[in-house]
């Protein structure tokens, strides 16, 4: 898959282009219909599938206050769309400027950009540009003018209800993580660059990553099961979420500490994704350094009996 920042960048040619577009947080089974229908739209008029996100959720531009935490790392969305077997992907930088474009200029902007558009692919209930001037029907007329088809795609359902990324991030919230799972179509993890910690794992006998998870959606606090891969081999994981209240510390901070078994080695810089497996305990404040050790261990031997 070919990644891009412009649309200037493709370089398609003389070829038509179908297009996906959205925010596509968690790339769940919704999003998957939408990116599907524009791969087959390509394979069906020799076409390139191009998928069109954001490098961060709108809402952090337009409405900072309200802007939702993510599912996925930018690294794990990317690595999401590109399973789907799209051809490329677009990543384009919303920042202020771009907010202030209409849904009519943005469209017309892709149309000048990518030369001929084939198809453009939306949730029905997609809106876009400034005011939320742009939706299916501003897409459809356009389309008319410009030459190309819309596809306004119905939401998919789970248990009679909308699968969407707001109701993924409740079961996230609250702990649901089959929920979570069935919902994007795929085991739900939790992925973030591994940053320096103050090494208190490796002091207590068991050192850990620690994940960057700024602006996550995070399950509840507790220790959980996992499972990683790293340069082919899969390490089990104990993964601890948490303020840590068993440290004295002025302003707790939540941590995500990730323990792999029988693994020796630095993942500093690297991003590291943990499949999620099931939750071993809350997160408890114990006596001293030595109790937490003890409980440590024990919840290393209970991720170790999974295997």
């Amino acid at each position: 898959m070919k990644t891009i920042h412009a649309a200037t960048e493709l370089g398609n040619g003389s070829r038509k282009v179908c297009l996906a577009i959205g925010v596509f947080d968690g790339v769940h089974l919704g999003h998957q219909q939408i990116i599907r229908q524009t791969i087959a739209d390509a394979r069906q008029h020799d076409a390139i599938a191009l998928v069109l996100t954001f490098d961060r959720h709108p809402g952090a531009i337009v409405a900072p206050d309200r802007v939702p935490p993510l599912i996925y790392s930018p690294l794990q969305k990317l690595q999401a769309i590109e399973s789907l077997g799209t051809d490329a992907l677009l990543i384009i930088r919303f920042d202020q400027s771009f907010s202030r474009q209409t849904g009519e200029e943005f469209i017309r902007g892709l149309s000048c950009a990518l030369g001929k558009i084939q198809s453009i692919c939306v949730g029905a209930d997609f809106v876009f540009g400034r005011s939320r001037s742009g939706d299916v029907s501003l897409l459809k007329t356009l389309g008319d003018e410009l030459g190309f088809t819309v596809h306004g795609l119905a939401a998919v359902a789970l248990d009679h209800q909308t699968i969407s990324s707001t109701r993924i991030r409740e079961a996230i919230r609250t702990g649901d993580i089959d929920a979570a799972s069935q919902m994007l179509g795929r085991p739900y993890s939790i992925s973030g660059r591994v940053v320096e910690g103050d090494r208190l794992g490796r002091q207590l006998g068991f050192p850990t990553a620690n994940l960057a998870v700024t602006g996550m959606v995070m399950l509840p606090n507790g220790v959980y099961s996992g499972s990683t891969t790293l340069a082919g081999q899969r390490y089990h994981v104990a993964l601890n979420i948490g303020l840590r209240p068993t440290i004295a510390s002025v302003t707790p901070e939540l941590r995500v500490e990730a323990h792999l078994l029988d693994f020796d080695g630095s993942l500093y810089g690297q991003e590291l994704e943990v499949g999620i497996g099931e939750k071993l305990r809350m997160e408890k404040k114990f006596a001293s350094p030595a109790e937490l050790r003890q409980q440590i261990a024990r919840d290393i031997a209970q991720v170790r009996a999974q295997v």
